[in-house]
């Protein structure tokens, strides 16, 4: 990418674009398209070819999508495989329509088998049964990936896919019943603490690992990625699937993640762990070695991501409200 390339950032008000655009600029790239929903919705297949045949973008971060936790997609799954099929397959039609020359299209690790070996090497898509608290979000992504490997193939369309593992970082949904798991306790310790609540409980066993990267490292590596030489990108893109595990390598139990947060937090009260609600996957720890042979690697510690992530969350729980329910929100601009 030049200073000069036109760039756009679908979902650049999400956890995921929101950090993207903020590493573009950081970067000194000044032909950055964003739209919120309001401006452009992604579902629309005519206003998207109508947006990319006047804006012609040369490069596409493609992280708009619908998502949410293990309540949000348990409730919800037609509305996550609807949303997600209809916002993805627009924009990368779009940008085969309109030659552009990269897109990065932005997945999730739940993709994965459910029980797959650890940690998860790239060729284990597709090689057992889904989780089902997300199946409906991961078979929508699984379609995505494919759909830049039917591309690249049949078009000759320089389309990767990246497959991060669990997100945080400033502009997270904070909402109960839609977030992930890591700012759902945030809030919820920090509710605890505020309330003066001796006691706050957690959904599963705590058994469960989890893999964490601040977003400011992904945007780092995505980045980093579209702005490969031809040779090593065109590479990327012609790897069965055209995918790429972006993490740290490193996981812990809910139970850590939970003391973490309580220290993080400053508090002292007891956890009672509900193991009438489920757990999900059981591990989801990523095989990152095809990034780290590329030349990246993360940056930033949980322990430091953690304390920069509280710091977030205080400041956006006195921002003024847009009055958007963070489902919508997610919506619009979408982590992944």
């Amino acid at each position: 990418m030049t200073p000069t390339s036109a760039i756009f950032v679908a979902g650049h008000r999400g956890l995921v674009g929101s950090a993207i655009l903020r590493k573009l600029e950081a970067c000194h790239y000044t032909n950055l398209l964003t739209r919120s929903r309001s401006e452009l919705d992604l579902t629309d297949s005519a206003a998207v070819f109508h947006f990319f045949e006047h804006y012609r973008p040369e490069f596409v971060f493609l992280a708009a999508a619908k998502v949410g936790g293990i309540l949000a997609n348990s409730t919800y799954p037609g509305d996550f495989i609807r949303d997600n099929l209809a916002i993805q397959s627009n924009v990368i039609e779009a940008s085969r329509r309109s030659g552009a020359g990269r897109l990065l299209f932005l997945g999730s690790s739940c993709i994965y088998p459910r029980d797959c070996p650890q940690p998860i090497k790239e060729e284990y898509l597709l090689t057992g049964p889904l989780e089902s608290t997300n199946r409906a979000y991961a078979v929508a992504k699984i379609a995505g990936i494919e759909m830049c490997r039917s591309y690249n193939q049949q078009y000759g369309t320089g389309f990767l896919s990246v497959m991060p593992t669990n997100l945080y970082g400033p502009g997270d949904n904070f909402d109960l019943e839609t977030s992930h798991v890591l700012p759902a306790l945030v809030r919820k310790v920090h509710e605890a603490k505020h309330e003066g609540r001796t006691s706050i409980s957690v959904w599963g066993t705590g058994t469960a690992r989890r893999e964490f990267l601040y977003s400011e490292d992904l945007a780092d590596a995505a980045v980093f990625l579209m702005n490969l030489p031809g040779a090593a990108f065109q590479d990327a893109c012609r790897q069965d699937p055209p995918l790429l595990n972006i993490g740290c390598g490193e996981d812990l139990t809910i139970r850590e993640l939970v003391d973490l947060v309580m220290e993080t937090v400053g508090y002292r009260g007891s956890v009672v762990y509900d193991g009438s609600k489920p757990d999900g996957t059981p591990r989801k720890l990523l095989d990152v070695s095809r990034m780290r042979s590329l030349g990246w690697s993360p940056r930033t510690p949980l322990r430091e991501g953690l304390a920069l992530f509280y710091s977030a969350f205080l400041v956006s729980i006195h921002a003024p409200r847009s009055g958007r329910t963070a489902v919508t929100e997610e919506h619009v601009s979408g982590q992944v």
